[in-house]
C-alpha cells in the first residue's frame, strides 16, 4: 500500500510541473537515463527506511500543492505533449489542462482500486459488508457487517 501511495505522489508531482510550466514543457531531467528508470522502479517498493506515516504526509503536501494549481491555472490552457517521451503520444500536440486534472482523478480512482483488491485479500469484506459495519446495519442471513479483528 505504501507503495502504491509512494507512486500516486510521484506521478502526480511529475504531472503538475508540467501544469505549472505550461504553456511551455517541463525542464527536462538531464540525469541518465539508468538514474531515471532506477528512481521510477523506486516507485513502486516502499523501502526499509520509509514510513507509511512519511509516505502519507508526501501524498498530503503533493494534494495541497495540487489544489493550490488548480485554484490558479486556466482549465483550458494547453500542457505540451513532450514527443521524445516514447509512452506519450506523438499526433497530440497539448492536453488542456482540464484533461490534465481529468487524468489524476482518473489515475488515483485507478490506484485506489488496486489498494483496494489488496485490502480486500487480507480482510475480505466487500463493499456491503465496509458499509454495513461503518453504518452499523442489523446483521442479516446474507450480510454480515464487517468489524475489525479483535486482538488478544
Amino acid at each position: 500500500m505504501g507503495a502504491l501511495i509512494k507512486h500516486v505522489t510521484n506521478c502526480q508531482r511529475g504531472w503538475m510541473q508540467r501544469v505549472a510550466a505550461a504553456p511551455e514543457l517541463c525542464e527536462r531531467d538531464k540525469r541518465p537515463m539508468d538514474s531515471q528508470a532506477a528512481d521510477y522502479q523506486n516507485e513502486f517498493v516502499m523501502r526499509t527506511d520509509e514510513t507509511l506515516a512519511d509516505l502519507l504526509a508526501a501524498f498530503d503536501k503533493q494534494n495541497a500543492e495540487t489544489m493550490r494549481l488548480l485554484e490558479s491555472v486556466d482549465l483550458g490552457a494547453a500542457v505540451p505533449v513532450p514527443h521524445d517521451v516514447p509512452w506519450f503520444p506523438s499526433d497530440v500536440a497539448a492536453w488542456s489542462v482540464r484533461w490534465v486534472f481529468f487524468h489524476m482523478i482518473e489515475e488515483l480512482a485507478r490506484h485506489a482500486g488496486h489498494g483496494d483488491i489488496i485490502r480486500e485479500s487480507i480482510d475480505g469484506a466487500t463493499l456491503y459488508e465496509l458499509l454495513a459495519g461503518l453504518e452499523d446495519w442489523p446483521a442479516t442471513e446474507w450480510l454480515t457487517p464487517w468489524k475489525p479483528p479483535t486482538h488478544r
